[in-house]
């Protein structure tokens, strides 16, 4: 059963990401970190890619309170994380990585417990040059390590393999 939610949640993110292209936003490798009892905080990554350059401005979630675009980065000797003031470009057929240790979408005051192979709805608010607002709607797998990373994916397990 576990396998089959996360496959739905899988096929789901793709949906989305097809109806967000539409939107001049394509979205893959979405996930959200899995919480335990008593963590109030998680994240969210992603890759996003526009057609067109925007600005992703909000993000929200019915799973938090809270939720906001944060940057991680080294400042002298530490690593310091803070909110994202106005917003992520998206230039123009660059791709921007939501990912540990950088840039990522914070889940904060978690209503409940993210479990492993649940989803999480995120609606991601763009912005374009001309202030043209859009919205994206995502059902997010929530996993304790990136899909991709899961234990016997050979390409994740050994990096020097093509």
């Amino acid at each position: 059963m576990k396998l089959n939610s996360f496959v739905l949640g899988t096929a789901l993110v793709a949906t989305f990401a097809a109806t967000s292209a539409a939107q001049t936003v394509d979205i893959k490798d979405a996930w959200v970190r899995t919480s335990v009892p008593g963590q109030k905080a998680t994240g969210a990554f992603m890759k996003m890619t526009a057609k067109d350059a925007v600005k992703l401005v909000g993000v929200s979630s019915p799973a938090a309170a809270l939720v906001q675009l944060h940057e991680m980065k080294m400042e002298g000797d530490v690593m310091k994380m803070r909110a994202v003031a106005g917003g992520l470009d998206l230039p123009a057929g660059k791709t921007v990585e939501l990912k540990p240790g950088g840039y990522h979408i914070m889940l904060m005051d978690l209503k409940t417990p993210l479990a492993n192979d649940s989803s999480v709805a995120l609606t991601l608010m763009f912005k374009d040059a001309k202030g043209v607002a859009t919205s994206v709607v995502l059902q997010v797998p929530v996993a304790a390590v990136a899909p991709a990373m899961k234990t016997g994916d050979k390409a994740a397990s050994d990096p020097h393999k093509n």
